[in-house]
């Protein structure tokens, strides 16, 4: 008989949506909730200034813009399982965070739009989760508009990206006339109606046996002639499906709906839960670490400061890897070398959050973060070990940082200071005399626009950014005399936060020059490891 251990490990579900920007992943994140129960009325993404924004869009920037710029998890139960949607942005300019999410999750559901297929953004990040070999789940978003045919979009998966797609259910039309899905392993019609409730409200849906008389009355002979060619099509000419192939990633499960009109959403929801894995063992420095192994593990992949304006708190999300988490429990630090109590622990609905007693292999969990946390720290019960690092990545984009008021200047450095604990930002300190202003390093521009706004609405301080003509930041290994580096504005000598040199370069071949004229050194991508009495831990800072 299975122990609770097996038990809980066996309902999780644990997963990420992936998508380039505006194919519709935070409509889809918020019919999820809608269709789990987490939410009565989903918010209008299209109408979001004028009425209800999106659960997943907490910070007060998404609502303005209607973008996604951070990530956030969102937890609820749904038919005995219990899910963790980590929400991610969608913008290129902030895939980092995307990135580190995706460390935390088992699976991912990739997210296309029909009239686009697979886009610049949708590659980079299939490519992070077939790294991971974690299993990819195809929706194929926006059928209540005009796309390209669906038999054209599954060869376009695998010509681009190289994996095969097995659809298990098929599009009944498509624009104004798109009716319904049908569900291939049932053999059943899914025809759907709005009813005029705009996408805020779980749409009607009639189940029909495909050779019943229902069928012949819901649909017309002529959708009911195209869907029965298509069928043939697909069992003649398909594979058969293999579920041991979509554990793998070696195949993607595809759906087809519009997350808009909810037409869709819940066959997907239904179908995606019940073939998406439980959490998967996790890569460590001693091997691999299984969920139901009995002490409690879990490593940091997020680091948010002021979810709750009115407290200026800073949270660090950890996702349990193994064994049981208890509420005050203390966990081996294993960064820091020392035992720490693990508080306040919450789960989330976005910015919402629930105090929690317990927490299973799969979950991820909000600690209350006094400064001890930092992204890729692992905690542990028994052995010490380290989970394998959740990536960083160098920055590409400049600016040195001043504050319009200097009596605002501690201010400034605070929002600075737990910006960069968070992963959304580095600072660089110039070298040169008499130079206070720190540098900060992003990996897309539009980070800046949000540090700017983030300073000045979160810590009450207006800032100026100065940007600098440098596109490549590397870290340095050996023997090195910081200002012999500095000549012709091509490149800068600073040091990270940690006090570790780095170089910033204008361009490839500043780059390149230096590398071959300096054969003695090592110029890396990331920070290297910190040596142990500076609090470094074995992979944590690792370049990647």
């Amino acid at each position: 008989m299975p122990t609770e251990l097996e038990r809980e490990v066996a309902r999780r579900r644990t997963f990420a949506i992936i998508s380039h920007p505006d194919a519709g992943k935070t409509t889809l994140t918020e019919k999820l909730l809608l269709y789990g129960g987490a939410i009565h009325l989903a918010g209008s993404v299209k109408a979001r200034r004028a009425r209800r924004h999106a659960t997943s869009d907490w910070m007060e920037l998404e609502k303005e813009r209607g973008i996604s710029v951070t990530s956030s998890v969102l937890q609820f139960e749904y038919q005995g399982h219990a899910v963790n949607l980590l929400d991610t942005p969608g913008h290129q300019d902030f895939s980092e965070d995307t990135y580190r999410t995706l460390s935390a999750a088992d699976s991912a559901v990739m997210l296309i739009d029909a009239a686009k297929g697979v886009e610049a953004q949708t590659k980079k990040l299939f490519q992070v989760c077939r790294l991971r070999a974690i299993p990819i789940f195809t929706f194929v978003n926006k059928l209540d508009r005009y796309g390209r045919a669906p038999l054209e979009l599954m060869d376009e998966l695998e010509q681009v990206l190289g994996i095969r797609a097995y659809p298990m259910n098929w599009p009944i039309g498509m624009g104004p006339e798109f009716r319904g899905v049908y569900d291939r392993t049932s053999r059943a019609v899914h025809v759907f109606s709005a009813e005029g409730s705009h996408g805020e409200s779980a749409a009607s849906e009639r189940v029909v046996p495909l050779d019943s008389v229902e069928a012949a009355e819901a649909l017309t002979a002529a959708e009911l002639a195209q869907l029965r060619e298509d069928i043939d099509l697909l069992d003649i000419g398909g594979d058969a499906f293999a579920r041991e192939k979509s554990d793998r990633g070696q195949i993607t499960p595809m759906f087809f709906g519009s997350a808009m009109t909810n037409f869709g959403v819940r066959p997907f929801l239904d179908a995606f839960l019940d073939l998406a894995p439980p959490p998967a063992p996790r890569s460590t420095s001693h091997g691999y670490q299984e969920p139901t192994a009995p002490k409690f593990s879990g490593f940091v992949f997020k680091i948010q400061a002021n979810m709750d304006p009115a407290h200026r708190d800073r949270v660090a999300f950890v996702r349990v890897v193994s064994g049981q988490y208890r509420k005050g429990m203390d966990a081996f630090h294993v960064r820091l070398q020392k035992t720490v109590r693990l508080a306040n622990p919450t789960q989330f609905m976005a910015a919402e959050r629930t105090a929690i007693q317990e927490a299973w292999p799969g979950d991820v969990i909000g600690l209350f973060d006094p400064g001890l946390y930092r992204i890729g720290d692992t905690l542990l019960e028994g052995d010490t070990f380290e989970f394998e690092g959740v990536p960083r990545f160098s920055p590409e984009h400049f600016a040195v940082v001043r504050a319009r008021d200097p009596m605002r200047r501690k201010q400034m450095e605070k929002g600075l200071e737990q910006l960069s604990e968070e992963g959304t930002i580095q600072i660089f300190q110039q070298l040169q005399m008499g130079m206070r202003d720190p540098i900060v390093g992003v990996v897309g521009p539009l980070q800046l626009e949000v540090l700017q706004y983030r300073i000045e609405h979160e810590y009450g301080a207006d800032i100026l950014l100065d940007k600098l003509p440098y596109g490549h930041a590397r870290w340095v290994v050996g023997n090195f005399d910081p200002k012999s580096f500095d000549w012709g504005g091509n490149r800068q000598t600073v040091q990270d936060r940690d006090g570790q040199p780095l170089v910033l370069f204008r361009d490839d071949w500043s780059l390149q020059h230096t590398v071959e004229k300096h054969p003695e050194l090592k110029f890396l991508s990331a920070a290297p490891p910190l040596p142990a009495a500076l609090g470094g831990g074995a992979d944590q800072r690792s370049s990647r």
